[in-house]
């Protein structure tokens, strides 16, 4: 048997079709139903699912009033204000097509995309970096929020196969990509609300991310509207001690971070009294079983972590209804197809080692990169896009992540996820954080190396001992360095490729 999981065909996305009046409209909640929370421990700011759809749909009055038509591209360098989801939605309201940025993208690296996607107009907010020279006609947030008012656009109705919005790749692996997605995108995520979040219009959703990171913008906002729920967004400042507190004041059902929140909240120590919670969400970087189990300890929820990625968003999870198997990151959720694939593109025996690869069929992967024809097909191998992703799959399905495939690393001929050993080096009573890489130590000599974060230096030679009475002596790292703090991408990621660059670049290859 090789490693190929089916879970049926998925449903078809209705047509004509706007993915942002499904987000606004499809789950016929009360128009006087909370849509969103803005809350604080002392404020909060509660916005309607009708005040939300009025507001989106006069801001794609007022972009329509700046001259852009169907197909135009919008560059958005908002910060963490509303403002960034209600323009997203706007700009595929009326059949432009929204570019979502990081805040913190420099002057230059924002320069590069907009030579590539070469927009119609810009979108900021204070003090956020421009291209330079800037000549695309930039509008503000003051600006944005006087659209609210305007009378509101008719929804753009289009094939769901037309292109709906554009984000970029973390560059985890290299170049920051242009994934394009189709408005059919926001038909598959329905495939989580039973296969990752057991999500229903009765719930409360509150990420802890801020309102301009896509991982909020899907699972926050985009999801909990499209099913009728209400999201609720943390204000801004207020930090991961305090979201405890604010999980219980607002009566939230279902939690969603990244694995770091989860560490920092846990910190406090002791109990969490959080009587709604029915469990949380991880996604963006794999979860420590540690974080997970003090979690559950603390709370008596357990924690349902996702793997995903920009170009298929997430499509292997656990489930209340389907809890993934110790060690294992999930199932393919119910309509995916995935395989696990060798160097000759053919499915490998389950158990063993392989690319993770997704069907063409599933209706959330991407379009394509932008203007990349040739790039775009190098990532299929016959049917199945490949993630760059090493995993292994059990006859049941479930799906172990090993590691990125240019993050596997080589001793002596085995290879070693890094994911295996920063498991171990995690559970030392004084490391915070820590991430592994093979690195060059002569022009043809490598080794493991482990990258730590703590409050102080710790010996070589008791790291050595503590790790390898817990990993086979070919997985124990050959140096240690302490570092201040891991290099992470916006998504969250760890980047590997950096701190082996870094070190590389410092201590040569001679």
């Amino acid at each position: 048997m090789v490693s190929i999981f089916d879970q049926g065909p998925p449903s078809s996305c209705p047509s004509p079709f706007n993915m942002a009046r499904h987000v606004l409209t499809s789950s016929g909640a009360d128009p006087a139903k909370p849509a969103l929370v803005i809350a604080g421990l002392q404020a909060r700011q509660t916005h309607t699912y009708g005040e939300l759809e009025r507001m989106v749909r006069g801001i794609a009055t007022g972009l329509a009033q700046q001259g852009l038509k169907p197909g135009d591209r919008v560059l958005m360098r908002l910060g963490n204000t509303l403002e960034f989801p209600l323009t997203f939605l706007a700009a595929i309201a009326g059949g432009f097509i929204p570019v979502p940025t990081s805040a913190m993208l420099t002057a230059p690296e924002c320069s590069k995309i907009a030579a590539e996607i070469r927009p119609k107009l810009i979108v900021a907010g204070d003090g956020v970096a421009l291209p330079a020279p800037c000549d695309i006609p930039v509008i503000g947030e003051a600006a944005l929020q006087s659209f609210h008012a305007l009378p509101p656009a008719d929804y753009v109705m289009v094939d769901p196969e037309r292109l709906g919005y554009i984000i970029y790749t973390s560059g985890t692996s290299g170049q920051p990509h242009a994934v394009c997605h189709a408005h059919r995108a926001i038909w598959a995520r329905r495939m989580m609300w039973e296969g990752w979040y057991g999500l229903t219009a009765q719930d409360v959703l509150l990420h802890a991310g801020a309102f301009n990171w896509t991982y909020t913008l899907g699972t926050g906002l985009m999801d909990p509207w499209s099913a009728g729920a209400t999201a609720v967004i943390p204000a801004q400042g207020v930090v991961a001690s305090e979201l405890p507190a604010l999980l219980a004041k607002e009566r939230v059902t279902i939690f969603a971070a990244a694995p770091g929140v989860y560490r920092q909240m846990l910190k406090q120590g002791g109990p969490l009294t959080l009587p709604e919670l029915r469990h949380g969400l991880s996604a963006g970087e794999k979860l420590p079983d540690a974080v997970r189990e003090a979690f559950t300890a603390a709370t008596g929820c357990a924690i349902y972590e996702a793997y995903g990625m920009s170009e298929c968003s997430t499509f292997i999870s656990g489930a209340p209804g389907h809890p993934a198997p110790a060690g294992a990151s999930g199932y393919p959720q119910k309509g995916r197809r995935v395989a696990v694939l060798g160097e000759d593109g053919a499915a490998v025996p389950f158990g063993a080692p392989g690319v993770l690869g997704v069907s063409r069929r599933d209706q959330g992967l991407m379009l394509g990169y932008w203007e990349a024809e040739a790039e775009t097909e190098s990532r299929f191998a016959g049917e199945w896009f490949l993630t760059g992703d090493t995993v292994s799959m059990d006859p049941d399905g479930a799906i172990h992540y090993l590691g990125r495939a240019d993050d596997m690393m080589n001793a002596g001929g085995f290879r070693v996820s890094p994911l295996e050993v920063e498991r171990v080096l995690n559970s030392h009573p004084e490391v915070q954080d820590s991430a592994a890489a093979e690195v060059h130590v002569k022009a043809d000599t490598t080794v493991i190396a482990a990258f730590y974060v703590a409050d102080q230096e710790i010996e070589t030679e008791a790291l050595t001992a503590f790790c390898e009475t817990r990993l086979a002596r070919y997985k124990t790292p050959r140096l240690f360095r302490r570092i201040a703090a891991l290099p992470r991408g916006a998504n969250n990621k760890i980047l590997r490729r950096k701190l082996r660059e870094e070190f590389e670049a410092t201590h040569g290859k001679a």
